[in-house]
């Protein structure tokens, strides 16, 4: 017999029936995640007018980064549809990841704050160099840093998975171990 049950959906979850949204939450958040800052060069407006703004870098807190591919090297990062850095990177194809340190949770709080100030201010006191081959700010300090050109986009629910190819490779910093997001909150590894 077919039981129908299981292809119904509970009222205003979107999930097959079995699965609640906090029950999907609270399972996920089990999953501990390296955390990453990811950067790009928001161009200006309007290039040809002298008077307008120029370049702005943009910044994103991410925990679903990982590698794809070892040939070619391929990156792949997870962006909530919709979001600053996903309509940036539909349009800009250069960016970069820097992965951070324990000692960068201040950081990764920053960046990742609902209705946070102007991504100039949140860089204003970071320690940060300019990626050679995307423009990209390098957060300082940095486990380490990746610059990508994006390969593909992918449409994946109410997020869009970028897959980059990476462009330069670097390890800054060996010092300290990495930040990691468990349970809801950062946490140091052990």
């Amino acid at each position: 017999m077919l039981n129908t049950a299981s292809s119904t959906t509970l009222a205003g979850s979107g999930h097959a029936e079995g699965v609640s949204d906090d029950e999907f939450r609270a399972a996920l958040s089990r999953l501990a995640a390296g955390v990453v800052l990811v950067t790009a060069q928001e161009p200006p407006l309007d290039p040809d007018d002298p008077g307008a703004p120029g370049v702005e870098d943009v910044g994103m807190t991410a925990t679903a980064f990982m590698s794809v591919s070892l040939e070619p090297p391929l990156v792949m990062v997870s962006l909530r549809t919709g979001s600053r850095m996903d309509d940036l990177l539909d349009e800009q194809p250069l960016w970069a990841v820097s992965v951070l340190a324990e000692s960068q949770r201040h950081i990764a709080g920053r960046f990742a704050m609902k209705g946070r100030i102007s991504d100039r201010l949140l860089f204003e006191d970071i320690a940060r160099t300019r990626g050679t081959a995307t423009g990209a700010p390098l957060v300082g300090g940095a486990l380490a840093t990746l610059e990508c050109r994006t390969e593909q986009r992918v449409t994946a629910g109410d997020h869009t998975l970028v897959i980059g190819r990476v462009l330069t490779a670097a390890v800054p910093s060996t010092e300290g171990g990495p930040l990691l997001y468990f349970r809801g909150r950062y946490r140091p590894l052990g």
